[in-house]
């Protein structure tokens, strides 16, 4: 019989996972791969926050999950996992339903011989009161879109009412990548709209805020990285808060522990991940407070062999550190990287490599105006980048996303498309 294996989550990992090993087990015939993943259509996830300003057309950006699988040789299949029973080895997926409440997709069950998680994670608000209500988190792409849209809406009032100067109040909670990358970008889609003529709402009257409870922004990354992140969000005119920790989130704005109030009518919640709560302890699997599967360097679940979970929603440890790996898109990529010869190994009986994090740097895009990083490698050290070639790197490591899935080719002839598209189109998404 053939083997059988089972990814769940069509993220940037789960996807290049299901795409190497399609090209290598299902091509040969040596295992039957199936990609089940909620949606349709997959989106690079660092990328979400330009769906929200309107930088990017995820239209137009996507990547069909049914197209993919057929081009590489495993199978795709929608839904969302509501349940695991390892005894029996199959995994429940949840019924799916449109807009209306029309079902789509019946729930059913698939078996598997090899079951791999890779379901990412979601915003954590830490419980904190209104955040749920009054926020919008930028998870999926339809909660970026979702935000665009409500952009938009400002502006087209704005618009409509000739002779009004208007302003607009939108916070940032948590200054980490996502936050201050968000920041940079509605700097740059209040430009832009200004451009294109609506003009109801002057960039100057645009007061973006980022709220940071710790003592800096970008607290994951080293200090040289935050301190020209934070000079440049201030050249741009946005209020940086740090050391604000919010308490409380209202329809008009945010309230902060030490008593402050910030005003805001567009609210993004971007501090702190957790992985999804479907997870906490899942048959017997061993989670931990934030639902993270527990698992051994093999990536194997530390109770089910059979059971592997990479990218957010696995506790990964660290060799020689009290840490996990983060959840980073590059740890992501190596993961699958690795699952890949894991798993061909695993069929032929082999012994399993482990993983070891390699960390080789941070770059954060502060939209048109610049880009701050390091780079970390053998060869070149830890060598810090700014501005132009910044941008440069960053910009590479969608396109590294784009080879894994594509190949080197189509990726080349998509670029080559996006440069000629950019005279023909928007420079902002309009609608």
């Amino acid at each position: 019989m053939t083997h059988r294996i089972v990814i769940v989550g069509g993220g940037a990992g789960g996807l290049e996972l299901a795409t190497r090993l399609g090209r290598t087990l299902g091509k040969r015939g040596k295992a039957r791969i199936t990609l089940i993943d909620a949606n349709l259509t997959h989106i690079w996830k660092p990328l979400l926050h330009e769906v929200a300003a309107g930088s990017l057309n995820s239209s137009a950006d996507e990547l069909n999950y049914v197209a993919q699988a057929k081009w590489n040789h495993f199978e795709f299949q929608m839904g969302r996992m509501s349940g695991l029973e390892r005894e029996r080895k199959c995994v429940h997926l949840a019924a799916s339903f449109d807009e209306h409440g029309v079902e789509l997709v019946p729930a059913r069950t698939l078996s598997y011989d090899t079951l791999v998680i890779a379901v990412g994670s979601t915003t954590n608000d830490f419980g904190t009161k209104g955040a749920a209500e009054h926020c919008i988190f930028l998870d999926t792409r339809e909660q970026a879109e979702r935000f665009h849209r409500l952009l938009l809406s400002h502006y087209m009032r704005a618009h409509a009412a000739e002779g009004h100067q208007s302003t607009i109040n939108m916070a940032i909670v948590g200054a980490g990548a996502t936050g201050v990358e968000l920041a940079a970008e509605l700097h740059h889609a209040a430009r832009e709209l200004a451009a294109y003529g609506l003009n109801g709402i002057k960039p100057e009257n645009v007061h973006i805020t980022l709220i940071e409870a710790g003592p800096r922004v970008l607290p994951a990354l080293p200090e040289r990285i935050s301190q020209p992140v934070h000079q440049t969000l201030k050249d741009l005119g946005v209020t940086v808060l740090t050391d604000a920790a919010v308490s409380e989130v209202t329809d008009e704005g945010l309230h902060t522990k030490d008593g402050n109030f910030v005003p805001a009518t567009l609210k993004v919640w971007a501090a702190g991940i957790r992985a999804p709560s479907f997870l906490k302890d899942i048959d017997g699997l061993e989670s931990n407070r934030i639902n993270q599967l527990q698992v051994l360097p093999t990536l194997q679940t530390t109770r089910d062999e059979n059971i592997f979970a990479f990218g957010d929603c696995a506790a990964c440890p660290q060799p020689d550190s009290d840490r996990n790996v983060p959840p980073r898109a590059q740890a992501a990529h190596q993961q699958a990287s690795l699952l890949a010869k894991s798993i061909a190994r695993r069929l032929e009986g082999k012994d399993l490599p482990t993983y070891r994090y390699r960390d080789y740097g941070s770059l954060i895009s502060l939209s048109s105006f610049s880009a701050v990083g390091n780079l970390m490698g053998n060869l070149t050290g830890n060598v810090m980048l700014e501005g132009w070639l910044a941008r440069m790197f960053y910009v590479s490591l969608y396109r590294m996303h784009q080879i894994a899935l594509y190949g080197v080719a189509r990726t080349g002839l998509m670029m080559i498309g996006d440069k000629l598209s950019t005279s023909t189109v928007p420079r902002l998404k309009l609608h």
